[in-house]
């Protein structure tokens, strides 16, 4: 139970600092609020982060994936394959394009895409395969982009919540065609709300940018059909600081998962692994408790610690996507992600916490050993 003198520990905490408020006035004051010079700046200092690669600023992660699909030519009667076990962002952006969603089961060390479960779920109509960098941990590219070389298939990384995270040193959204960041407020760094799009080919860059600016690049002299997706340049101010944040909140999110990693003891609760080679950044700090989640959560409810189950239905069981596949007579068998559904449950690992929080999260997981 919470003492009087406790306040709870929030499961997220998102951060807008005085020199946030200060870059978002005066971009304010400068009249160049919508995709100007600081937009530019962020693309040049977010392509840092991503190997060098081009970088596109938009309004939302979402956007940063239906964009860049759009511009790969994914649409209707092509089919992307994507992990049922993420945010529905992840299948509805394939949606978007006309392009059929099909399911691939994940592995349940890192939640990402199995690819061996990719490979089986190959079809002559597949055109990309997403794999999500879900809670911050890479997916195994390596092994999946021999999948898609051998064949020929578009990779798409849905990088939303893996802000400078990696595998065997090298970043997540420079492993693919490219790659989409988002910068909503509980991310691991924020723009009030934002997206980008990352790749190495410069053409699929400027077809991405004409895109989120109604087919221009030169005003009225439109090339394509296109759409209001720009990010703004106040946006583009606050994430420039946040971006200069990023490195020092990333390395406390790590420290903080270490001692949660060497202090969380009770049997029956997993502490997240993490692969060989792997840079796991922690959007989200996820134990697998097999069973009695629920009792769980209510001894962290009275106990003043903040969670949240990051997903508790799968998108292959939502309406938009459960409905047309019954109709169909498609049954999706994905039972990693069935037993991560039924099994997950975050706890804080922001940058915010303090040592004190970090002891009280521990001993109360601990605590649940009653009921484990």
């Amino acid at each position: 139970m919470t003492s009087i003198n406790e306040q709870p520990v929030p499961v997220a905490s998102p951060f807008i600092g005085e020199a946030e408020i200060a870059a978002a006035v005066r971009v304010m004051r400068s009249g160049h609020v919508v995709q100007g010079p600081e937009v530019a700046s962020f693309e040049d200092e977010f392509s840092a982060l991503v190997g060098g690669r081009h970088c596109v600023a938009v309004n939302s992660g979402t956007s940063a994936l239906h964009l860049l699909l759009l511009a790969l030519g994914v649409g209707r009667g092509d089919e992307v394959i994507v992990p049922s076990f993420s945010f529905a962002a992840s299948a509805n952006a394939v949606r978007l394009t006309g392009a059929q969603v099909v399911f691939a089961d994940i592995e349940p060390g890192s939640f990402g895409l199995d690819p061996d479960a990719v490979e089986a779920a190959v079809t002559p109509r597949t055109a990309a395969i997403m794999p999500v960098h879900l809670y911050g941990h890479p997916v195994a590219m390596g092994r999946l982009m021999r999948v898609a070389d051998r064949h020929r298939l578009a990779v798409v990384e849905d990088a939303c919540q893996a802000h400078a995270a990696a595998l065997d040193g090298i970043p997540v959204g420079s492993f693919g065609a490219g790659g989409a960041f988002s910068f909503y407020p509980t991310k691991n760094m924020h723009s009030l709300e934002g997206g980008m799009v990352t790749t190495g080919d410069a053409a699929l860059a400027r077809t991405v940018g004409l895109l989120r600016n109604q087919g221009m690049e030169r005003r009225y002299a439109n090339e394509i059909v296109g759409a209001n997706m720009r990010m703004t340049d106040v946006s583009a101010a606050v994430g420039r600081v946040q971006l200069g944040r990023l490195g020092a909140w990333t390395e406390r999110r790590r420290a903080n998962a270490a001692y949660l990693d060497a202090h969380i003891t009770v049997p029956g609760v997993t502490t997240p692994p993490v692969a060989e080679g792997a840079r796991h950044v922690y959007h989200q700090y996820t134990v697998r408790v097999p069973g009695v989640r629920e009792a769980a959560m209510a001894e962290l409810t009275e106990a003043g610690i903040g969670h949240a189950v990051y997903y508790p239905t799968p998108i292959h069981r939502l309406d938009p996507y459960w409905e047309p596949d019954q109709k169909a007579g498609r049954v999706w068998d994905l039972p990693e992600t069935e037993r991560a559904t039924a099994e997950v449950l975050s706890l804080p690992v922001h940058p915010s916490l303090a040592q004190e929080e970090l002891e009280r999260v521990a001993a109360s997981v601990n605590a649940l050993e009653a009921i484990l």
